[in-house]
C-alpha cells in the first residue's frame, strides 16, 4: 500500500486484522529507525495532511504515524501485530452423558461469538458458565474488550438453550474478569470471577440477577489464583485453583470452608498437582454425576487450552485426596477447522433428564491475520 491514502477506520478488533493482514512486512524502503524490521509492526502506506481526529483514532487502536523528514505534511502509517493471538467462541454439545458429548446435529455452532456483543468492542468471547432459573437459561462469559485491553462478564439467555441472544456485559473492574462461575447457593446467586489481578479471589452475590453483581467477600488473597471452581459436597465448601508459581498452568491447589464467605482453609494434601500442565488447570464446573465427583481439567500441552480432560475424585475427605482418568482422554479436543480449529478448553454440562445431557463449551482458532 502506498501513495496518499486516507487513514483507515480501525473501529473494531476485526478492522486491525483486516489491515494487518493486508499490510506489507517491513524492509530498508518502508521502515523508520524507530522500528527496523521488527516482525511486529508492518507497513500500511503514506498519508498526507491527516485529520487530528483520524490521527487520534488511529493511534488508539493501535497505529503509528511516523512523520516523513523529507516530505512535508506526509507520514507514514504503519498497524502493529494485533495483540489477541486467539479468536474464542462458544458452542452447545450435547450427548448421553458429559463424559460423553458431542456437536448437537440441530445446533448451529459457534452459538456466540464476538459479533453477538453488542455494547463494547469485543476480540472474542470464552469462558462460559450456564444455569437454569425456571424456564430460562442464562449463560456468562468473558468478553475480551478491545478498547479496555481486559476481559469483562457478560450476560446471554435462551429459551432452549440451543439459541442464545446476547444481553449486555453486567461485571466490570479496573481489572482483567474472566471463567464467571456462576452457581446457586442456599437460595442466593453467586459468581466467582478470576480476578487474579486484583490479588484476590473474588465472591459476588446477585443484588438482582442476573443483571447486577456487587461484591460480597474476598475468599483468598495470592500473587496468582486462577480458574478458581467452587462446589459443595458433605456439608463443606470446597474450591479448585490454579496457583502456579511461574504462571505456567501446572499447579493445582485445593481450600476447604466451614461457610462459602469463608474463612478458607488450604488441604494438608495441597498443591494437589505441582509441575503438570496436562492436567492441573481447572476447565468448568466440578460436577456431581449421580454420587460422583467429576473435576474437569485443562491439557495445556503443548499450548494453553488445547484439550479437556476429566477425573473422577475418589476420596475427599479433610485429610485426603484422590482421583483418577474417567471417560475418554480428551474428552474435548480440537476439530482442525473452523471456530475450534486449534483448541477447546471448558466444558460446564447439565443434565436435561435421564440419558440427557447438554453443555457449553468454548473453542479457539489462530487470528487469521496472524497467521501471516
Amino acid at each position: 500500500m502506498s501513495g496518499g491514502l486516507s487513514i483507515p477506520k480501525l473501529s473494531t478488533p476485526a478492522d486491525v486484522e483486516r489491515l494487518w493482514t493486508k499490510a506489507a512486512p517491513l524492509t530498508a524502503d518502508n521502515s523508520s529507525p524507530e522500528f527496523g524490521l521488527d516482525e511486529q509492526c508492518r507497513y500500511v502506506g503514506i498519508v498526507r495532511s491527516p485529520a487530528p481526529a483520524d490521527v487520534e483514532q488511529f493511534n488508539s487502536a493501535g497505529g503509528v504515524i511516523d512523520p516523513m523528514p523529507t516530505q512535508l505534511g506526509a507520514f507514514r502509517l504503519y498497524i502493529a501485530r494485533p495483540w489477541w493471538p486467539e479468536i474464542w467462541s462458544i458452542g452447545i454439545y450435547g450427548g448421553p452423558s458429559p463424559l460423553s458429548i458431542s456437536p448437537l446435529p440441530d445446533v448451529n455452532n459457534p452459538v456466540l461469538t464476538r459479533d453477538d456483543v453488542c455494547d463494547v468492542p469485543a476480540c472474542f468471547v470464552a469462558d462460559p458458565f450456564m444455569v437454569r432459573d425456571g424456564d430460562t437459561w442464562h449463560m456468562f462469559f468473558e468478553v475480551m474488550n478491545w478498547r479496555a485491553g481486559r476481559g469483562e462478564i457478560a450476560l446471554a439467555s435462551s429459551g432452549d438453550a440451543i439459541h442464545w441472544r446476547y444481553r449486555q456485559v453486567v461485571l466490570a473492574e479496573p481489572f482483567h474478569l474472566s471463567y464467571p462461575h456462576v452457581f446457586r447457593h442456599q437460595g442466593e446467586w453467586y459468581m466467582v470471577p478470576e480476578s487474579y489481578q486484583a490479588g484476590e479471589v473474588r465472591l459476588y452475590q446477585a443484588s438482582e440477577f442476573p443483571f447486577h453483581w456487587s461484591r460480597a467477600s474476598t475468599l483468598l488473597t495470592g500473587d496468582y489464583l486462577v480458574d478458581s471452581t467452587p462446589f459443595h459436597r458433605d456439608g463443606r465448601s470446597w474450591m479448585f485453583v490454579d496457583a502456579s508459581p511461574r504462571r505456567e498452568h501446572d499447579t493445582l491447589r485445593l481450600f476447604w470452608a466451614d461457610d462459602l464467605r469463608g474463612p478458607w482453609a488450604e488441604h494438608p494434601q495441597s498443591p494437589l498437582i505441582a509441575g503438570d500442565a496436562t492436567r492441573a488447570r481447572p476447565a468448568g464446573r466440578a460436577l456431581d454425576l449421580h454420587g460422583h465427583l467429576i473435576r474437569f481439567a485443562q491439557n495445556c500441552q503443548p499450548a494453553y487450552g488445547t484439550q479437556v480432560r476429566a477425573f473422577e475424585v475418589t476420596e475427599l475427605t479433610a485429610d485426603s485426596y484422590r482421583e483418577h482418568p474417567v471417560g475418554p482422554d480428551p474428552l474435548l479436543a480440537p476439530s482442525g477447522a473452523g471456530w475450534n480449529a486449534a483448541g477447546m478448553h471448558q466444558i460446564d454440562a447439565h443434565e436435561l433428564s435421564p440419558g440427557r445431557w447438554i453443555a457449553c463449551v468454548d473453542g479457539w482458532r489462530p487470528t487469521v491475520s496472524c497467521r501471516d
